[in-house]
């Protein structure tokens, strides 16, 4: 006798076809082996009952506050738990419903869709590359003079291509290349100079390797240089919120764009009160947004990557709660990269500079993959594609029996 975690549909029926289940009961049971809990904030004590007594109906449950069956109080939040099944079965009883219940149908089934994506295609301006299989590893670039791990090594043309050339040697699937450092407190530097920095290694970095080339900046005008120069992946720290015309940029020039939620701006982000009212939620309805704005603005669905800030605009225990609750991000239903790579919220626990946080750095990168980030941004790339290596082969050790 055992105990066994399925999180997935996929490993549902990879379960349910080592058991021997036919095909039609396989498809019957997968969605019955996964126990989903949602939470619904602030709803009316009216809908709050319809939805506990549908959820009896079906074999789940939900948690409301005390009062709310008399309705003694204006609202409760409510936390649905079911199966997969229970909860699909419960936003189709509710979707003709009146009260706003059919909204909260739409957003369930939605919700449902997207938490069971495992795999993406995303879509540079150069090639279609596969997310999903395997953790792709992005090594880091700085051609800076100031950032926080590594400002000012690779000053020159020669010296950050040769950097970047031995990233991809050592495993990297695409390097991003930054001419700005977006550490705490500091500044942003003119377009002219970003430029400098940038575009030569970027030119002569895409004729030395075969990988993507990423840019990392907030600026329209030097992410449409760049990828004129051979990048095909801007990766944005101000989400499309620094640069008007930064989603028109990245649309025209179609490559792929990497959204991070950030609070404020690098020179301010980790000063003044830094609590959230519900920090996941805060994260992912920013990343909505902005997704929002990308789409809008002509930027494909298939080609955006979204990003929880690590170390932007969160306090260190923010930072280890968004490691631990990373999987929230499947709702969103795009790609997930994560960058922790030397970060002070390593430092915090494990003390040393940036460049003694390896071992730390390693913890987050696995537990990032185990949690279903897509894609993770490094400096020490040979020793982190091991590590994913590692991690891949456990959160996909069952597959090899379907």
């Amino acid at each position: 006798m055992k105990i066994i975690d399925i999180e997935s549909i996929h490993e549902a029926v990879d379960v349910l076809k080592r058991v021997g289940v036919d095909p039609y009961g396989i498809g019957a049971m997968a969605g019955k082996a996964i126990h989903l809990n949602i939470l619904l904030e602030k709803q009316p004590c009216k809908v709050a009952n319809i939805l506990k007594q549908e959820m009896l109906s079906l074999g789940g449950d939900a948690a409301v506050a005390r009062g709310s069956v008399a309705c003694s109080i204006p609202e409760t939040d409510v936390l649905l738990m079911g199966t997969r099944k229970q909860l699909a079965a419960l936003a189709a009883k509710i979707e003709k419903q009146p009260f706003g219940l059919n909204q909260i149908a739409r957003k369930i089934s939605e919700f449902l869709n997207n938490t069971g994506v495992c795999e993406f295609v995303l879509k540079t301006s150069r090639r279609k590359i596969i997310l999903g299989q395997k953790t792709l590893v992005m090594g880091i670039l700085n051609v800076t003079p100031d950032s926080f791990s590594d400002g000012g090594i690779f000053n020159s043309v020669e010296k950050a291509v040769d950097h970047g050339w031995r990233m991809a040697d050592e495993g990297a699937d695409m390097i991003d290349i930054g001419g700005e450092s977006t550490r705490p407190g500091s500044r942003s530097v003119p377009v002219n100079i970003e430029l400098k920095r940038v575009i030569p290694v970027i030119e002569a970095l895409s004729k030395k390797v075969k990988i993507p080339l990423s840019i990392d900046t907030k600026k329209a005008r030097v992410a449409a240089e760049a990828v004129a120069a051979g990048a095909e992946i801007v990766n944005d720290v101000s989400a499309l919120n620094a640069d008007r015309a930064m989603a028109g940029t990245v649309a025209d020039s179609e490559a792929a764009v990497i959204l991070m939620h950030m609070r404020g701006a690098p020179a301010n982000m980790q000063q003044g009160d830094l609590a959230y009212h519900d920090l996941m939620e805060d994260i992912i309805d920013y990343l909505k947004k902005s997704s929002g704005k990308a789409i809008k603005a002509g930027v494909a669905r298939e080609s955006i990557i979204v990003d929880p800030g690590i170390g932007f605009g969160k306090t260190a225990e923010d930072n280890y709660r968004i490691m631990k609750n990373l999987s929230s991000l499947k709702a969103l239903n795009y790609p997930v990269m994560v960058g922790t790579s030397r970060k002070s919220f390593i430092g915090k626990i494990t003390g040393g500079n940036p460049g003694d946080r390896m071992e730390g750095t390693a913890a987050t990168v696995a537990a990032a993959i185990m949690n279903g980030c897509h894609m993770v941004r490094v400096h020490d790339v040979a020793t982190m594609k091991k590590v994913a290596l590692v991690t891949d082969a456990i959160v996909h050790a069952d597959e090899g029996t379907r």
